[in-house]
């Protein structure tokens, strides 16, 4: 009988990702604020497009981290 069991090293990795989208989230919706909140200045436009990067950012890494954690513990190898 074979029991299924964590991959720890592929668990570890999971979140890690995770970690990286909880960084993303904070960065990007504070940088969304600066950038409308300075809309006369000649780097709004910069900084809105590198805001939104990191917002679209932050959703791939939630998603990838999810899907890593979850094939750490129900993979079978």
């Amino acid at each position: 009988m074979e029991t299924n069991r964590t991959d720890k090293e592929i668990l570890i990795k999971g979140i890690r990702l995770m970690a990286i989208c909880l960084l993303l989230m904070f960065a990007g919706p504070f940088m969304l604020h600066v950038a409308f909140s300075n809309q006369d200045k000649p780097l709004y436009i910069p900084i809105l497009i590198a805001a939104i990067i990191l917002c679209t950012l932050a959703v791939y890494f939630l998603f990838k981290g999810i899907n890593t954690i979850l094939d750490s513990i129900f993979k079978k190898k």
